[in-house]
């Protein structure tokens, strides 16, 4: 299936490029404290070895700010700073070399503040993310709205604030703590911007619910054609966000990224450990770094063998000891059970 995504602003952020055609983006945030030079550029060399393309960092504080100079020195990938409360935060980003500056409408709302934003930010020819979230976003008019109106009319009002400044290079937030008013917001202000939207859902929790919550509202949105970068917010180390991730864009066909591995649930027919063997077979493509975006089939009897597998580009079916080896659904010959993860390997790197 192809989807047709929707035609939207083409904006620079560093060296990646969003919007329009261009790759669904992937995006995590630092963990530990920007000024803690050292420990953030491991962690975002880590995260850009995961897959992450952009990475946002907290802006507390001037030591922060100041931060952004060294390192950007040491990392590749594009730098954001996330900017609260104190306007003049984002003045000192630019100045130290972020690539792009997230303001949170929730907080600093004040035009002259935003105009002095603004004026740096097409001086330094870097793009604004305005980022709202339903923990700060202000309803102003008095009326009683729905979340998705709050983040959508919020949104709106800045947009149209900062176009009369003559400003355009902007990416949209709209992040709510349920997938019913995310999702409902996306779909709200896709109608009324061409900008860029950056998904997410916020404060999912811990990996297990969290993963599921970011995995519904960001499919859906995906499959509707809306979104030009993504990020899985959960309450765990940043990897975790870039492989949940991953998994969204791929299974969406958005994305490829290396092979994957598809296996069958296991049933009383299964007479072989392929739980432990899909692990180790997961791990042995990880440590070669292999990166053909191949389907690998890993079935644990013939009933999920070449048949339901035949779009695999390679794959095995077991019986009780030897497993048939197939590629594009024709049978290539026996291996057993405890030569199958070299011998997929060995049949990933010929293909």
């Amino acid at each position: 299936m192809n989807l047709t995504r929707k035609k939207t602003k083409i904006i620079k952020i560093g060296d990646v490029l969003i919007g329009a055609n261009h790759p669904v983006a992937i995006q995590s945030m630092v963990k530990c404290k920007t000024s803690d030079s050292l420990r953030a550029i491991k962690e975002i060399n880590h995260l850009e070895q995961c897959g992450c393309e952009i990475v946002r960092l907290a802006v507390k504080d001037s030591a922060d700010a100041f931060a952004f100079k060294q390192i950007k020195r040491k990392t590749n990938i594009p730098l954001v700073a996330d900017i609260h409360f104190d306007w003049n935060l984002a003045l000192e980003a630019i100045e130290n070399g972020a690539d792009k500056i997230r303001l949170n409408p929730g907080n600093i709302y004040k035009k002259s503040q935003v105009a002095e934003v603004v004026a740096a930010l097409k001086i330094a020819k870097i793009p604004l993310r305005i980022g709202l979230n339903s923990g700060s976003v202000k309803n102003l008019s008095g009326r009683k709205m729905s979340m998705a109106d709050k983040l959508v009319n919020s949104a709106l009002d800045y947009i149209r604030t900062i176009e009369k400044m003559g400003f355009y290079d902007i990416v949209v937030s709209l992040k709510a703590s349920t997938v019913a008013d995310t999702v409902e917001a996306y779909r709200r202000m896709s109608k009324n911007c061409d900008y860029p939207l950056h998904l997410g859902v916020t404060a999912t929790g811990l990996p297990g619910e969290g993963a599921i919550k970011s995995a519904i509202a960001i499919g859906a949105l995906l499959l509707e054609g809306i979104g030009d970068t993504i990020r899985i917010s959960l309450t765990a180390r940043p990897e975790e966000e870039i492989r949940v991730a991953r998994a969204v864009l791929r299974a969406l066909d958005l994305r490829r990224f290396g092979p994957e591995v598809i296996s069958c649930p296991t049933c009383g027919r299964c007479e072989v450990d392929l739980i432990g063997l899909v692990k180790k077979i997961e791990q042995k493509i990880a440590q070669a770094k292999e990166n053909k975006p191949l389907k690998v089939a890993v079935m644990g009897c013939v009933v999920n063998g070449p048949g339901e597998a035949k779009e695999a580009d390679i794959g095995v079916a077991f019986g009780k000891i030897d497993g048939l080896l197939f590629k594009k659904g024709k049978v290539v010959r026996k291996v057993p059970f405890n030569q199958c993860a070299a011998a997929l390997l060995e049949e990933i790197k010929k293909s």
